[in-house]
């Protein structure tokens, strides 16, 4: 197989790039960058309104608010803050770690600081209660108060020089100011002229304190008192210090979560991996015996280069790339029992047991290299379209295949290669499928129908279900998690939240924790949720909050539509280029189109939310789908010339036939795994687990009986394939 010198350089080759990984990732904690999912921190995207600003002024614009941004989070001293534009008008801010629930929101504030006399006229006040505001006044409302303010302030942020926190004589926070000299001599007069009127302190038109004067203030220092704790008065700081951001920002999408279901995340994603993992291999020793156990290191071998790729190209390790990662676990078996399969039919025709090793890698290679590339193509797209997380997925996803293929091939190989010139003289593997010789294609046409029934009934079902089956990804508004002490009834919740501005909020239980809640709304209610639920339970601990605009929520429809549509397109590309007949193209992508369209209808059976993850999902089956379809093509390929008398279908049933026992191992295996990340994955892969557990058996049976099949309505059944 492979001569003895080449066999040494690849033995050293595999050892130094073992060794180096090994050396190259750990410890993990300091060398694998996690995302946010899994660390706990915020992720937010904030969309400047730069319709009052000259074109040519914008890039200024933007560039003065990032350095505004960076100014009121590093006040905070938050650790390794990422705020980088996001295109010409917006800004991406990932804050890792524990947060301040209050930083989004000052975030967006644009820090325009004023200063207003409070009118004591009682019958112009009573005019402005009735909807008559005389001109020159404005109606404010501080702390329940209706306050009537003059609209000309007295001072303004620019007359600020900065500002610090201090504390009172009673030990309460309040913000200390200190003015410019002009700024000072402005805010004598008017202190000296109105002693015994109030005046109200505004920052971006909301009145944030309206003390009294008592005396005039010459000094040119002057404090904002309140109700407020330690933390906002460093959040107010932050921001009068930074200054006004020179444009208006808006909440576009925001995705936090806390640190205790970060943890939580990596516990569950760990267990996984490795519950998925030994499962896998205990299956593969126990049904391929030796092969097995070369199966299962070149299985651990995966999963290290996969992280050694992580750190290498500085990608970070999210919540679906740890999904990412244990489905390689689950198609990288799917290389090796290519192999052994070609193997075993090596030997049943009595070869020699080298011979059968090298032909078995020799003929599955180019099988396992179709596969893998229309794979590869549908988390290209992934990575090219999706935002956050997705790509994390895409990444991981990619890395696994690259990773896969190269143990299978040549790892795998090179184990043999040593295995045969240590004495290996046999290589016994259970045979639980026995060889078959079906008649698939007989049954097209009730398979065409029962197909088709089912798609029908699914895509009712979907579009019968309206926007409701579309998360908060797609349709914009706000989900929150929270952990509730003591664990309540669902029925107290509602019970708490009943007010007006709670009237589209839906309820249900948050099963990954104890007294966990989900909280959806169209609209902002993190504010008052937090308020009402810490007021009505001993603690109310925010998990994580998902805030999603509805222009972003139509940009990542629209974003995920195009994935859908440009993995298709660069599959059909691929296959009907690599089979030189599109007809095979056609008839794949149908079938593909068949899976997709199953997931989906089953989603919608059983109420699951369509979203970024459940998108992913349905791209990642794709490439599941085709993986199988390729192998039964590739047979058809390969056995055409042999059989030139054979009618079509019956070439079709041998193909089938011949790769039968291949596409249910690794169906099983990879339900293995998916099932694991099912049952152990936690609320936020569950949808994601259960539309790959649909889009594998529905890819599993429209290898076989949908697009083999179709093959021969795109063609006479007398035309061959050479």
């Amino acid at each position: 197989m492979i001569k003895r010198g080449d066999l040494r350089i690849r033995l050293i080759g595999i050892f130094l790039l073992t060794l180096f990984s090994l050396f190259y990732i750990f410890p993990l904690q300091q060398n694998i960058n996690l995302g946010l999912d899994l660390k706990g921190g915020m992720y937010v995207l904030l969309k400047a309104d730069t319709s009052g600003i000259p074109k040519d002024k914008i890039p200024n614009a933007m560039n003065g608010a990032i350095a505004k941004i960076r100014q009121r989070i590093d006040a905070y001293g938050v650790k390794e803050p990422d705020i980088r534009p996001q295109g010409s008008q917006s800004i991406l801010v990932q804050v890792p770690g524990v947060v301040d629930k209050e930083i989004v929101r000052k975030l967006k504030e644009v820090g325009r600081l004023e200063f207003k006399l409070v009118s004591p006229d009682a019958d112009l006040r009573a005019q402005a209660l009735e909807g008559e505001i005389p001109e020159g006044y404005e109606l404010h409302t501080f702390q329940e108060e209706r306050l009537l303010l003059h609209t000309e302030p007295s001072l303004t942020g620019a007359d600020l020089v900065e500002s610090s926190i201090g504390f009172g004589q009673y030990g309460q926070s309040e913000v200390r100011l200190q003015l410019t000299s002009d700024g000072r001599d402005i805010f004598a007069e008017v202190t000296r002229a109105h002693v015994g009127k109030r005046l109200a302190i505004l920052l971006d038109n909301s009145v944030i304190s309206a003390p009294a004067i008592r005396e005039p203030i010459l000094t040119g220092e002057a404090q904002i008192t309140g109700d407020f704790s330690l933390d906002e008065a460093k959040s107010l700081v932050s921001v009068l210090n930074s200054g006004a951001l020179p444009v208006p920002l808006k909440l576009e999408e925001e995705r936090s979560v806390g640190p205790l279901l970060g943890s939580d995340s990596i516990r569950r994603g760990i267990s996984s991996i490795v519950i998925g993992a030994v499962l896998v291999g205990i299956f593969m020793c126990i049904y391929y015996l030796l092969g097995g156990g070369i199966a299962v290191v070149c299985l651990v071998l995966d999963l290290l280069f996969i992280l050694a790729g992580l750190r290498l190209f500085r990608a970070t390790l999210t919540l679906p790339g740890i999904a990412g990662m244990i489905l390689t676990l689950g198609m990288a078996v799917d290389a090796n029992v290519l192999i052994f399969e070609r193997i075993r039919e090596e030997l049943s025709l009595k070869k020699p047991l080298g011979a059968a090793v090298k032909n078995g890698f020799d003929r599955a290679k180019r099988t396992i290299f179709d596969a893998n590339i229309t794979t590869l193509i549908a988390a290209l797209f992934l990575l090219l379209v999706g935002t956050g997380p997705i790509k994390g997925f895409a990444i991981t996803l990619s890395l696994g295949i690259f990773a896969s293929v190269f143990t299978a091939v040549f790892v795998g190989r090179t184990l043999f290669t040593l295995l045969l010139n240590t004495g290996l003289k046999n290589l016994p593997m259970l045979k639980l499928i026995p060889s078959s010789h079906f008649n698939f294609i007989k049954a097209k046409h009730f398979c065409f129908a029962c197909s088709l029934l089912l798609v029908a009934f699914g895509m009712f079902r979907f579009y019968s279900a309206g926007n409701q089956i579309y998360g908060v990804d797609f349709l914009g508004g706000q989900v929150i998690e929270y952990q509730l002490t003591p664990s309540p009834e669902i029925a107290q919740v509602r019970d708490v939240l009943s007010g007006e501005e709670f009237a589209d909020v839906s309820i249900q239980e948050f099963r990954d924790v104890e007294g966990g809640v989900i909280i959806r709304s169209k609209n902002d209610i993190a504010q008052k949720t937090d308020e009402l639920l810490q007021k009505n339970f001993d603690n109310a601990e925010r998990l994580s909050i998902t805030t999603v605009g509805p222009a972003v929520g139509n940009i990542l429809k629209r974003k995920a539509v195009y994935a859908v549509i440009l993995s298709l397109l660069g599959i059909l590309v691929y296959v009907g280029f690599r089979f030189k007949h599109f007809d095979f193209a056609f008839a794949s992508i149908i079938a593909l189109f068949h899976d997709v369209l199953i997931s989906l209808g089953f989603l919608a059976i059983f109420g699951y939310k369509i979203n970024l993850l459940t998108v992913t999902a349905l791209l990642t089956i794709a490439g599941y789908s085709i993986n199988d379809t390729i192998v039964i093509y590739d047979r058809i390929r390969e056995i055409s010339p042999k059989m030139r008398k054979l009618p079509m279908p019956e070439i079709i049933n041998r193909a089938i036939n011949a790769t039968v026992s291949r596409t249910l191992i690794t169906s099983l295996t990879t339900l293995m795994v998916v099932g694991i990340i099912f049952v152990l994955g936690g609320e936020a892969l569950r949808g994601f687990s259960f539309t790959l557990m649909v889009g594998i058996l529905a890819g599993t049976y429209s290898s076989i009986y949908i697009a083999s099949p179709l093959v021969l309505l795109f063609r006479k059944p007398h035309h061959k394939v050479y």
